[in-house]
């Protein structure tokens, strides 16, 4: 059995993939499949092999028209699925790898076969580069569980799980538009022990632009239907209930300057 496959989703932005692409060191041997959304300029797979020697192999799955995200990490599953990969490692286009992310990772995980899902600890930057804030999310499995309910405890790009998962969970849902990675992960949570590891292994870059209004009120809606789906009467969950009700109607600068001040 194959051990680590990071599954990158790419959409024009040859640069930012290239950079991603240069953060993965050789400390942990890992191939990588990126799964080209329809770009217009698409990546050179003999050029990218060339250039990131380090990388044991990669690939590249070319959609020919725009699917969206969650069909292209379906995508992506499928195809680290079929080749028996041991993990699946996530990283997305313009995100910086700390060079030990997926020894560390992956050393967690063979130390722990009950747990199936890891993140860690992630530094949020600007396209400069200058800290914008820090995610430091509980390590612990039973803290995770309460406070999904809150937020997201796991960041998407951080994150590295065991393939076996997805015959238990099945793939990322279609119908939670924007936030798919959210209700996957509660699936994680649901069925599986989980954690995060408490050093900054990733940085990821903040898109200045965002998502725009109508899609940030649909992540919402869409993050509230995840509640919903897993709701269990506790204090967690009717506390994140009301709090993602709530951000539907603050303005996003004032939640990114809530998260500046942590």
């Amino acid at each position: 059995m194959k051990s680590i496959c990071v599954l990158i989703p790419h959409f024009n932005d040859i640069e930012g993939l290239e950079k991603s692409l240069a953060s993965i060191s050789d400390l942990e041997p890992v191939d990588v499949v990126i799964v080209d959304d329809g770009s217009k300029i698409k990546p050179n797979l003999e050029n990218l092999r060339n250039k990131y020697k380090q990388i044991n192999n990669i690939y590249i799955l070319n959609n020919k028209k725009n699917r969206g995200i969650e069909y292209v990490l379906n995508q992506g599953l499928q195809f680290i699925k079929e080749r028996r990969y041991k993990y699946v490692a996530r990283l997305d286009c313009r995100d910086i790898c700390h060079p030990e992310r997926f020894k560390i990772q992956k050393q967690l995980l063979e130390e722990n076969p009950d747990i199936y899902l890891v993140g860690t600890w992630v530094e949020f930057v600007n396209k400069n580069g200058k800290r914008i804030f820090f995610f430091t999310p509980p390590t612990e499995h039973e803290e995770i569980k309460k406070k999904m309910f809150i937020n997201n405890m796991f960041i998407h790009p951080s994150v590295m799980f065991r393939t076996q998962a997805i015959d238990i969970i099945g793939y990322y849902p279609t119908d939670r538009k924007n936030a798919e990675d959210y209700a996957y992960f509660f699936r994680f949570v649901r069925n599986f022990k989980t954690a995060n590891i408490d050093k900054i292994l990733l940085k990821c870059e903040v898109n200045p632009a965002g998502l725009s209004l109508s899609k940030r009120r649909l992540q919402i809606k869409s993050r509230i239907k995840v509640i919903l789906d897993n709701f269990d009467l506790s204090f967690y969950a009717f506390y994140g209930l009301f709090r993602n009700l709530l951000l539907l109607f603050i303005p996003y600068k004032l939640v990114e300057l809530l998260k500046r001040q942590k």
